[in-house]
């Protein structure tokens, strides 16, 4: 009995039977229209409106579609926000702005007279629909981020774009339906939702970062984590639809607000779009489906010519946005393309504006069923122009990457980090692998050493191995694991960077536990002693990516050591990958040497210097380091150029007076390792 109700009870209303197919779709669809040269998104639209009510009725589109359905939308639009690289949102912000207005404007202008005439509507249906025209979703941004094209100038110019066009449109509406109900246009409630916005931009935007510093602190368990994110993201959504905003502005802009919380190369981000790519947006992506009808189209020479209107001065417009902001701001033709795809794309706004439409009787029926086939067609164009500019980008960036690889290669990192307690591997480790190149394929190899048979201290020793080990694999880092026994612990970590021909020893900072020990404490001082190579220690105190500012301590003459421009790499890679603020606390004429070596070698990120021209310089500067900060201090080894007798001082002040700060101390490589 129940086999036939599940194989002819049509449409299915079982739970498990429901979730079975839609797993189905979502594993199979894929690679059946990636066969037929579809791409994914239009390929999952399809299924969605094959298997839906106005297909052959298999599921219908019930709860689970309109939870699973709005959580991917908002994913959707986190997920642009948190993947953006601040500094080029902060390069191209205004020039996104622009075209955001633009995008908008230009629909308007267009769209306002040609419906009024061309579909025989009132001005107020004519300024609704027009506003369809305006809006737009990011639907095709999972193709951006499949080719890791989410911080190119078109991704980012766009992204920035549709936040600006899409809470325009809002207004609009909210202005429509207001204009509808009362019969006039109250100003005072356009004022009164934006000074909403400006609070809630304000409250958002502090009192997330605190709450999110504290519960990473609080725990490291990436399930913890991320349902912490989650639960942010569905807070500021809701916040936003109760000062009369929609949701998705709400995702986005808490993406923007978590962003320093969840760096590219960081396991939580990788959860994140996991759990988004595997299950919610592939939901909202087939509810879409669901709710189209395209036999509406045969219905009459009504639905076919609104249907042409819409869809063309949709579509029109927005090319001819792309257009103008390509001439304008200096783009190439396929990030134009890029843009024109990612701006094109209608769901999440326009089916709402389509709905309040023709609940309050502005649209007729023909009207409805037209907006529902105009949306259809810009979800496939824009997946498809999105696909294949997203493709010529990705081609034109490796090819330059590849003329340029070998130089780069040799300078990558072939890391030793050396560990030895549990509580403080996994912040070694993460610390050693953003200051990694992302493109560097060398293995880490983690590294514990002991000089005796003590059952308790092998047992943490390997527990912190183990830790690291596990670091480095979830952030996709290839790992060697390496339990060493030697007399000498300092000597056994030199040897083993011999044997690997590493470039540098990553080691946590000694804690004094005497009042005679020393800053370093004696074994380190023999690492010193017992390799040239590259030295950094770190001691935090707080998790890595919850750091603030970036302050880089340089001594004077540091640009003429021999390994200069490695320690500048690893800390550029740092600040790029966490996209912190860097702070350079240096001479003037070291800081002509650093900003050359950092141009030179295309690392992004947000960088300012600070004269520091002798030691009380630094005794002033010190003092706006925060402990919420990362001191990263250069060292020197006693004889080369950039050693002076500042540096035994410096070693006695930050024993004194940076007890609770987070330090990183490098020690860079000499005598001609490089």
């Amino acid at each position: 009995m129940m086999v036939c109700e599940i194989m002819w009870g049509l449409p299915l209303t079982q739970p498990i039977e429901i979730f079975m197919l839609v797993m189905i779709i979502i594993l199979c669809a894929p690679m059946i229209f990636r066969r037929l040269k579809i791409p994914m998104i239009v390929g999952m639209i399809l299924s969605g409106v094959a298997v839906g009510p106005n297909g052959f009725n298999l599921l219908a589109r019930d709860a689970s579609f309109e939870i699973f359905g709005q959580v991917g939308i908002l994913y959707l639009m986190f997920m642009a926000a948190v993947e953006i690289d601040m500094y080029h949102l902060r390069r191209n912000y205004k020039v996104g702005s622009a075209f955001g207005l633009l995008t908008f404007l230009l629909p308007m202008a267009v769209g306002i007279p040609l419906t009024r005439y061309a579909l025989d509507t009132s001005w107020t249906t004519a300024v609704l629909i027009s506003s369809m025209y305006a809006s737009h979703t990011l639907i095709s941004y999972p193709v951006v981020s499949r080719f890791g094209l989410s911080n190119n100038r078109g991704a980012v110019i766009a992204v920035c774009g549709t936040i600006v066009a899409v809470f325009l449109a809002l207004v609009v509406l909210a202005e429509v339906v207001a204009v509808k109900v009362s019969g006039r246009f109250d100003a005072l409630d356009l004022l009164k939702l934006l000074g909403l916005t400006m609070v809630y931009t304000v409250v958002v935007g502090w009192t997330f970062p605190r709450l999110t510093r504290w519960w990473f602190r609080m725990t490291s368990d990436l399930v913890s984590q991320f349902i912490f994110i989650l639960t942010l993201v569905c807070v500021a959504s809701v916040l936003a639809k109760i000062i009369g905003l929609e949701g998705i502005l709400g995702a986005f802009y808490a993406g923007l607000v978590l962003n320093q919380f969840v760096p590219t190369r960081s396991a939580l981000l990788k959860r994140i779009k996991f759990v988004g790519d595997a299950i919610f947006i592939p939901y909202f992506l087939i509810g879409v489906g669901m709710l189209l009808n395209v036999r509406v189209v045969m219905s009459g020479w009504g639905v076919a010519a609104a249907a042409l209107i819409m869809t063309g001065t949709a579509l029109v417009s927005k090319y001819a946005a792309s257009v103008i902001s390509q001439k304008l701001f200096g783009l190439r033709g396929d990030e134009r393309r890029l843009m024109f795809g990612l701006s094109s794309g209608k769901a999440a706004a326009t089916i709402a504006a389509t709905m309040i439409g023709y609940q309050y009787g502005l649209m007729s029926e023909d009207m409805m069923n037209g907006a529902v086939v105009m949306i259809l067609i810009c979800c496939v164009v824009a997946s498809v122009v999105t696909e294949n500019a997203a493709k010529q980008i990705r081609i034109r960036i490796t090819s330059a990457e590849l003329d340029s690889e070998a130089p780069r290669k040799a300078g990558f990192a072939r890391q030793i980090v050396a560990v030895s307690n549990p509580l403080t591997a996994e912040g070694i480790m993460r610390l050693a692998v953003f200051m990694r190149s992302p493109r560097n394929d060398e293995s880490v190899t983690a590294l514990y050493v002991r000089n005796n048979d003590d059952r308790n201290l092998m047992r943490m020793g390997r527990e912190a191995l183990h830790t690291a080990v596990g670091v480095a694999e979830a952030m996709e880092v290839e790992c060697r694991e390496v339990e060493r026994f030697d007399l000498n612990i300092m000597t056994g970590i030199a040897n083993v960077a011999r044997e690997r021909n590493a470039t540098e020893i990553v080691i946590g900072l000694h804690r004094r536990s005497k009042i005679v020990d020393t800053f370093y404490g004696s074994m380190i001082v023999q690492l010193m002693e017992a390799t040239d190579r590259m030295i950094i220690m770190s001691r935090c105190f707080i998790p890595i990516d919850t750091i603030g500012k970036i302050f880089v301590y340089v001594p004077a003459n540091a640009q003429y050591e021999t390994g200069f421009a490695s320690w500048l790499a690893r800390v550029s890679n740092m600040a790029a990958q966490l996209s912190r603020n860097v702070v350079f606390l240096c001479s003037k004429r070291t800081a002509v040497y650093i900003e050359n070596m950092i141009s030179e070698g295309g690392y992004e990120f947000i960088r300012h210097y600070q004269e520091m021209e002798n030691w009380d310089d630094f005794i002033i500067l010190s003092s706006q380091i925060g402990y919420e900060d990362l001191l990263v201090v250069v060292g020197a080894r006693k004889g080369s150029v950039s050693y002076s007798g500042n540096a035994e001082t410096m070693v006695a002040y930050l024993g004194k007076h940076f007890v609770r700060h987070n330090l990183a101390l490098i020690v860079p490589s000499q005598f001609g390792r490089e």
